[in-house]
């Protein structure tokens, strides 16, 4: 937990700092180990909660400590420096407690990955590999230039993804909204109109009329239903390994979202053994890291048995990707022709960079076809009920002429 402490040093100088602690005896303790008389200590953990965004470490603060960190290593500051610095700069609570565990294990003489890897849920397997490798041959400065390339190309496809998506989601929430309002406040209102009239409707009007009536009545408890069935599969796919497995065939069963995630797993695995080759890792360690970046389980199973069952047993590359039906053929005869010309790491990133624009383009294309398809939908949705409506009254009117 962090504290925010104000103490006074022994010339009476007030003094403001965090300390990373487990309870405020031992922020006590550590002010008198320095000769601090404590004037305040507070809990910053409220902070963390009550602010959201606050409480977490984004893509866009990982992106600024790798340039920032870069930058301060390109001009010769030592890293616990470089470190103090940022820790003075930053006022978001989460960044400013990770900050000071890795100023406090650097003191105790710890690796600076270590802490790194203390954060599993916020920085990637392939973000602490690279800070290990870096660490252990002195080339901190380079790597973190390129996980600042990585993370904003990551960021950016992400951005596109979302801005793609964001006229798609709108559009149908409005096309539910008023589907809602039709069935549960319109509908019923008609039916009501022409049940307590003697008119018998057509059997087709009818049926709505009924459908309309039924929702009506229940809208609640179909709402709170429908919520709660959201909500449990949206658990149980995301905690769940079988949810995921689930989840992941089904999707790949779709035509244009096959194609997404499958590009999107081999971007995944090219970037992340790109990244890890040129840091220096060995072969067999940077496949089972982009294992854990997968996202696909078939892409992720295969990747671990290209590792344990092919490299581990003695053969190449090549010959241990294509024994593996998941990858397309033109991926594994690149991955085999570049090892041979001793050039795999450039290959796997141009491989990366052209599967990001496909699922990119893939996207793109998938969203265009979705608009028109979500506006016919709903065009027939609500020409079947203003027919069931006007059918009728058409034929009140007329029984009157």
């Amino acid at each position: 937990m962090l504290y925010h402490y104000r103490a006074a040093d022994q010339a009476g100088k007030i003094v403001e700092d965090d300390f990373d602690a487990n309870a405020v005896p031992e922020v006590l303790q550590y002010l008198a180990s320095k000769s601090l008389r404590p004037i305040a200590v507070k809990s910053m953990e409220s902070k963390t909660k009550w602010f959201g965004a606050a409480g977490k470490i984004t893509v866009s603060d990982k992106v600024f400590l790798a340039k920032y960190l870069a930058l301060m290593l390109r001009v010769g500051t030592d890293l616990l420096s470089a470190v103090e610095i940022l820790i003075a700069d930053f006022d978001k609570p989460a960044v400013r407690r990770f900050l000071l565990e890795v100023r406090e294990n650097l003191r105790r003489g710890q690796p600076f990955y270590v802490t790194f890897e203390q954060y599993k849920k916020v920085f990637s397997p392939t973000f602490v590999s690279l800070v290990k490798a870096a660490e252990a041959s002195g080339n901190l400065q380079r790597t973190f230039e390129d996980l600042t390339v990585s993370l904003e190309k990551e960021a950016d496809l992400r951005n596109r993804v979302r801005g793609a998506l964001i006229y798609p989601v709108v559009l149908l929430g409005m096309s539910l909204a008023i589907l809602l309002f039709l069935v549960t406040f319109a509908l019923p209102k008609v039916a009501t109109v022409f049940s307590g009239s003697g008119v018998n409707p057509p059997a087709f009007s009818a049926v709505v009329f009924a459908v309309g009536l039924f929702i009506g009545n229940n809208v609640t408890v179909i709402l709170g239903s429908a919520a709660a069935i959201v909500v449990a599969l949206f658990v149980f796919i995301r905690k769940s390994e079988t949810g995921k497995r689930i989840w992941s065939r089904s999707l790949m069963r779709l035509p244009v979202i096959k194609s997404i995630y499958r590009d999107l797993a081999i971007q995944q695995m090219a970037s992340t053994m790109s990244a890890l080759m040129k840091a220096g890792l060995p072969i067999v360690e940077s496949v089972n890291v982009a294992a854990e970046t997968v996202s696909l389980p078939d892409y992720r199973l295969a990747l671990q048995r290209v590792a344990s069952e092919g490299l581990a047993k003695g053969f190449t590359i090549g010959e241990a990707f294509k024994r593996e039906e998941v990858f397309p053929r033109s991926v594994t005869s690149l991955i085999a022709i570049s090892e041979k010309a001793g050039h795999l790491d450039e290959v796997l990133k141009t491989l990366a960079d052209f599967y990001s624009a496909s699922v990119d383009a893939s996207i793109k294309g998938a969203v265009s076809l979705l608009e028109p398809l979500l506006l016919v939908v709903m065009g027939v949705v609500v020409a079947v009920i203003a027919l069931a409506i006007i059918v009728p009254i058409y034929q009140l009117t007329t029984s009157f002429s």
